[in-house]
């Protein structure tokens, strides 16, 4: 997904603005094109008007692009059809009027208006708008001195950036519609999980605790006249209770997840132990890691960590955890190395194949090999937004 990075973090295409830093960017990003607004402001300095008509000419050109800009900012939100109709009309209405009284320099107002109208309006009703525009420009043009000249160099723009705006609104809405659906997916994923543990407790506990209750009941009754009998009904609970507890904790250890930390603070004493120098991070850059991002790095570390004391030699363990920009998007990326032996070409076995398929269960991937003339490197990285 293409975003653009502020320093609050980074900005999703799709997602509307959160900050002030996100403004500023769409803004810068919206304003660039206004660079082709130099021909009606050459033509309000150098074309020989009056004073007059340059006064009228800069407030005309000044109301379009406030309008348009506002027009286009907004494009994110949901606007009524109606409403962005009738904004449209009167930006392309401006542009009539400033085109037909100031000449052909400001036929290119109408490209903003093609631009705008495909920007702004769902596809349906776009199709047929930038058509419009241009059928427009293409009037008007007929109506200036001179508009011909200028009419082949902005048909095209104004046609294709049209439309061009008409697909990138597409992917806006389906990229918000996906982000959507993800997030229900997740919370879905989540609610199932917790009535899957709740089904599986109940299952385990409720046979074992009725038992327990039933025999301590027994036991009550025969503890005066039958103490041998009562002991031997204490003695099947203590059974009952002690298998009861297995159970659970089988079940409980498949919910539980390595942490990034527990697993840095698990390396440091390791690594220690098995004499190896250890440069380790104090802990992930983001405290705030999507549980399945986190726990695919925990085992990964603590699988490359694990070789690296049992198979390496090295005598030092370097270990960075890092957010990174990619074209895909923000990634969190682990990497591990050490000046061991280990300097060959990696094999698959079942630690690195167990955790390659860690990691592309959450969209990440891993790469394992040598780190110069000596020594290995392992290195996974994960979407930073594959848990969420």
């Amino acid at each position: 997904m293409a975003l653009t990075q502020g320093t609050d973090g980074p900005h999703r295409i799709g997602q509307p603005p959160e900050t002030t830093t996100h403004k500023v960017v769409k803004s810068l990003w919206i304003g660039i094109w206004l660079f082709y607004l130099s021909a009606p402001v050459t033509d309000l300095v150098n074309g020989g008007h009056s004073t007059g008509a340059r006064l009228l000419g800069g407030l005309g050109l000044l109301a379009f692009t406030c309008w348009y800009l506002v027009l286009v900012f907004r494009t994110v939100r949901m606007m009524p059809v109606p409403r962005v109709l009738v904004s449209l009309a009167v930006l392309a209405a401006q542009a009539t009027v400033l085109s037909l009284t100031l000449g052909r320099e400001w036929l290119v107002l109408f490209v903003y208006v093609s631009i705008s109208s495909g920007a702004a309006l769902p596809g349906e009703v776009s199709r047929w708008t930038v058509p419009g525009a241009t059928a427009l420009l293409t009037a008007v043009a007929l109506a200036v001195p001179g508009g011909t000249e200028y009419l082949a160099g902005l048909l095209i723009p104004a046609l294709m950036g049209g439309f061009a705006m008409v697909g990138v609104r597409a992917m806006i809405r389906t990229t918000m519609e996906l982000r959507q659906a993800r997030a229900t997916v997740a919370e879905l994923a989540a609610n199932e999980e917790r009535l899957r543990m709740a089904r599986d407790l109940h299952d385990l506990l409720g046979h074992s605790l009725s038992l327990i209750t039933l025999k301590s009941e027994l036991a009550g009754r025969m503890l005066p006249e039958h103490p041998e009998r009562a002991a031997q009904q204490v003695a099947d609970i203590e059974r009952v209770s002690r298998q009861a507890l297995v159970d659970v904790r089988e079940a409980v250890s498949g919910y539980r997840r390595p942490t990034l930390p527990g697993e840095l603070a698990g390396a440091r004493t390791a690594l220690a132990a098995a004499g190896v120098a250890a440069d380790l991070p104090a802990g992930p850059e983001d405290t705030a890691l999507p549980e399945e991002t986190e726990s695919a790095l925990a085992w990964s570390l603590r699988e490359a960590v694990t070789n690296v004391v049992r198979h390496s030699g090295a005598r030092r363990c370097t270990v960075t955890l890092a957010t990174r920009q990619t074209l895909a998007g923000p990634v969190v990326e682990l990497t591990v190395t050490d000046d061991g032996t280990g300097g060959g070409p990696a094999v698959p076995g079942n630690g690195l194949t167990g955790l390659t398929e860690r990691l592309e269960a959450v969209g990440g991937t891993l790469s394992a090999g040598p780190a110069g003339k000596s020594g290995f490197r392992l290195v996974a990285r994960v979407p930073l937004g594959s848990g969420s």
